[in-house]
């Protein structure tokens, strides 16, 4: 039946994924892409960047998925240093593609857009082209730079323009992407299909707190995720110092995990506001060790301002927070509230000492704090569960793939060690 991932429906067919923007395994989305199609019989490749400390190996075959790796350089000093990352990016994307041989679909990961480019080199070809849209680019410029009228602006639209009209089919999200990918896109309904991130319960379940992560205070409070500019950790940060010097609370100890542009900033700005006793950060951390946070944490932190792109995006540490039965305290954003649901308290957008306050509420409420954890897991088990987003993954590709032939002429894919986690 559709959606069984053991049905063996890629029998025989071949995919090609195209990231930009991380590596793999390490982009978890992406990676339960891959093995979900693995599990239904496609022979997948990925290309993707090498990561910085992990996903080092230029190819590697782990689990049964064959990954061809490059290195890239992350952009510095402003559009030139973006023009060369994406430049040596789509030079190596070209090379690679070319060993990998013929695929049935090419599955492009987002941002940037322009892995059309390559798609469509494949689509002449017979391939394809299946777009995953994991971010809206022009948003997301809007939300960093905040300029709707210059050239630079134009230039993602008419990029997103030109994926959405190459692509065959389009991976949203969510229903907000979705909508814009009918409405801006102008990509017919059937065409458009919501795959929604989900953590992998498998990986992310409770373990026993550890009281000695609070450092000698009473309740712990976490923040997991990237930190850029449009990320809000500065938001967080400037609510805790109300939470202390407002509120006369400093009865916690925060640890924020993650990295991003933006660290070194928070880090200092988190000097500034007379934090740093109070306020750990960890950088990247393996899973065991996050997991750990998690599970001692007594409120999670969402505080992603209200901005074109945010408003409208999931959140994958909501979803992590909430599958590892934490509360949360978000921001009132239009899809924060579409996936936490009664797991989270919801400030007014931007409002940092509403922010503290429902802090604040939750760490003398445990009962409330249990009962929204328990909302949480059951909503990650139930409806925003992985297992539905096999079941459209899978139905896109059928879609994309209906009436063709599975492609000839592949050869063997060398395998390479499997890289040390």
């Amino acid at each position: 039946m559709l959606g069984d991932t053991k049905s063996g429906d890629g029998l025989g067919r071949r995919a090609l994924i195209l990231v930009e923007n991380l590596s793999v395994p390490f982009d978890r989305r992406v990676w339960q892409e891959c093995t979900t199609l693995r599990d239904a019989g496609w022979e997948v490749h990925v290309i993707c960047p090498r990561g910085e400390k992990r996903d080092r190996e230029p190819e590697a075959v782990i689990d049964g998925v064959r990954i061809h790796r490059y290195p890239l350089r992350a952009a510095t000093g402003g559009p030139a240093g973006f023009l060369q990352e994406y430049g040596t990016a789509l030079w190596h994307t070209f090379r690679l593609a070319r060993k990998v041989g013929p695929v049935d679909v090419v599955h492009a990961c987002n941002p940037p857009d322009l892995l059309f480019l390559p798609a469509l080199w494949l689509k002449r070809r017979g391939t394809r082209f299946v777009f995953d849209q994991h971010d809206l680019v022009p948003e997301l410029y809007l939300s960093r730079f905040g300029r709707g009228k210059d050239l630079l602006y134009r230039a993602v639209c008419a990029l997103e323009r030109m994926t959405y009209r190459t692509a065959d089919v389009v991976l949203a999200t969510n229903e907000s992407y979705r909508n814009v990918a009918l409405r801006r896109g102008r990509v017919r309904p059937e065409n458009v299909f919501v795959v929604r991130s989900a953590p992998d319960i498998e990986r992310f379940h409770p373990v026993p707190a550890e009281p000695d992560l609070k450092r000698g205070k009473p309740h712990l409070l976490c923040y997991l995720g990237v930190m850029g500019p449009q990320d809000g950790v500065d938001y967080a940060l400037r609510a805790l110092a109300k939470l202390r010097d407002e509120l006369g609370r400093a009865d916690w100890h925060a640890v924020f995990v993650g990295a991003g542009d933006a660290f070194d900033a928070m880090v200092e700005l988190s000097r500034r506001l007379g934090l740093s006793e109070q306020v750990q950060f960890t950088g990247r951390i393996p899973d065991a060790d996050l997991v750990r946070y998690l599970s001692t944490a007594d409120v999670c932190l969402s505080p992603d301002p209200r901005n074109p792109l945010n408003d409208v995006s999931t959140m994958n540490k909501v979803l992590e927070y909430m599958v590892m039965g934490r509360p949360i305290v978000s921001f009132d954003l239009r899809e924060a509230r579409v996936s936490a649901g009664d797991a989270a308290v919801y400030a007014t957008a931007d409002d940092e000492g509403e922010f503290a306050g429902l802090i604040a509420r939750l760490l003398d409420d445990p009962e409330e704090r249990a009962r929204m954890g328990k909302i949480g897991q059951e909503r990650i088990s139930g409806e925003l569960s992985w297992r539905r987003s096999q079941q459209a993954l899978l139905a896109a590709y059928a879609v994309a793939v209906r009436d063709r032939a599975p492609v000839t002429g592949a050869g063997p894919v060398r395998s390479g060690r499997r890289p040390r986690r």
